[in-house]
């Protein structure tokens, strides 16, 4: 039976629903035929059966005709139930009702929190996920774990990368900042050159805040159960308000929004000359900024200990078997074949950025040149990130909630006299205030 706690945590569950809410492995997939652990996924296999599998991620539908193919007694179909929130919505509505729930999830690590607490999708460790764990990148293994269980395997990852225009950089004798002192000096330097350019845009992201955080050695969010702490006076949280403060203050990046046509058409032209952001980015600069072709190029991101090679995850998510799924053995089988293995390949030969070592250290993948990069191999660049994420991150368990408040936090120093340090302050106070609310035990 339920005790009080649990009842209103999983009702704030529903309401995070309501309010708000991106190779081979080191061991044999179990869908080839390997050591399976205690779940029999291949006599699952054999027997055959439908596999649903809510995701937008659009390299899963040849993953998907690749595992028919190889299992064809296995009807695997894909529904794309919305985007972030729209299917972290539907989902968690479809689990609290207890019918209409998938058999396969993608879920982005930040959100995936909010179905662990709830104890609604599948530990996979007694399904053998538990021998990936040195299959995958650091961020994305230490996203999808909690103890000795594993609430999802990874499908990509994000590790962060700057990108920046060469065209702008050299005309105005710029160099490649290695520090973010040295970034903010070129963005002055920038800005004084040409009022119309700027280092970067920012109109306040909380996912790239708190990237940047995460780099900085910020580790504001601590869970341990339903106990949480919220902190964003730690001292790398401070060191990045402090160097943001100063962009703001001297208005050295662009007031534009992130994937908006203004964005796309600054980081066309040239006024918006950088971008920190995840080793996904290069899609979207092939196809939304196709003429600013051979001007980028991409570099590590700067550091903020000059010497240091710390750097973090910007985005990615992962696939995770509800416990409300029909067919758990099948809904595995498809999971471990989509994110490891020849599965991993392919997706990732389609576009997407592994989060599997192996695809990461292939010579294929590394040697892969980027026309729209001059030529660059700039796998190298993101391969090397993904090496160096920064250990012992954690989001909180309502992290689509508390990502929901930021604009109307941390956004009000974008906009008004409020300081960074204060918005930050109040994004703490409301996550605090909501947490309790809601069961948790915060910052008590």
């Amino acid at each position: 039976m339920r005790n009080h706690t649990t009842r209103r945590l999983l009702g704030a569950l529903a309401v995070l629903a309501t309010l708000s809410l991106t190779a081979t492995a080191c061991g044999s997939d179990a869908s080839d035929g390997g050591d399976s652990g205690p779940k029999d996924i291949n006599a699952a296999l054999e027997k055959g059966g439908k596999v649903t599998v809510w995701a937008w991620e659009p390299t899963l539908k040849k993953v998907a005709e690749d595992f028919e193919k190889k299992y064809p007694n296995v009807d695997v179909e894909l529904v794309n139930a919305g985007t972030g929130d729209k299917q972290y919505t539907a989902l968690q509505n479809a689990i609290s009702a207890g019918s209409g729930a998938p058999d396969v999830a993608q879920v982005e690590y930040y959100a995936l929190g909010q179905f662990t607490i709830g104890k609604s999708v599948e530990d996979l460790s007694p399904y053998g996920a538990d021998r990936y764990g040195t299959s995958f990148t650091t961020g994305p293994w230490n996203a999808v774990t909690e103890d000795k269980s594993i609430y999802a395997l990874p499908m990509d990852s994000g590790p962060m990368a700057f990108f920046y225009n060469k065209k702008v950089f050299d005309k105005h004798g710029i160099k490649v900042p290695t520090t973010w002192d040295e970034y903010v000096e070129a963005a002055r330097t920038l800005h004084k050159a040409d009022p119309k350019l700027f280092i970067t845009n920012d109109t306040g992201d909380a996912g790239a805040t708190t990237s940047l955080i995460w780099q900085a050695g910020g580790r504001p969010y601590k869970t341990d159960g339903t106990k949480v702490t919220v902190n964003f006076a730690d001292e790398g949280t401070q060191k990045y308000a402090a160097t943001w403060q100063k962009l703001l203050d001297e208005k050295l990046v662009a007031p534009v929004s992130s994937w908006s046509d203004a964005w796309y058409k600054g980081l066309a032209d040239g006024s918006i000359a950088t971008l920190s952001i995840g080793a996904w980015m290069p899609a979207n600069f092939t196809s939304g900024v196709a003429s600013a072709s051979g001007d980028w190029r991409v570099a590590p991101l700067p550091q903020w200990t000059k010497g240091d090679k710390t750097t973090a995850e910007n985005g990615g998510s992962s696939l995770a078997v509800p416990k409300a799924a029909k067919n758990k053995e099948l809904a595995y089988a498809f999971t471990e074949f989509a994110t490891t293995g020849t599965g991993a390949t392919t997706r990732v030969t389609a576009g997407a950025f592994p989060a599997t070592r192996a695809d990461l250290e292939s010579k294929a993948f590394l040697d892969t040149e980027f026309p729209y990069f001059g030529g660059q191999q700039a796998n190298r660049v993101f391969a090397e990130s993904a090496r160096n994420v920064g250990a012992d991150w954690s989001y909180l368990p309502y992290q689509v909630y508390a990502n929901s408040i930021f604009n109307d936090t941390v956004g009000k120093a974008y906009v008004s006299p409020t300081k960074l340090t204060d918005g930050l302050k109040a994004w703490q106070d409301a996550s605090v205030k909501y947490g309790q609310d809601q069961g948790f035990d915060v910052n008590k």
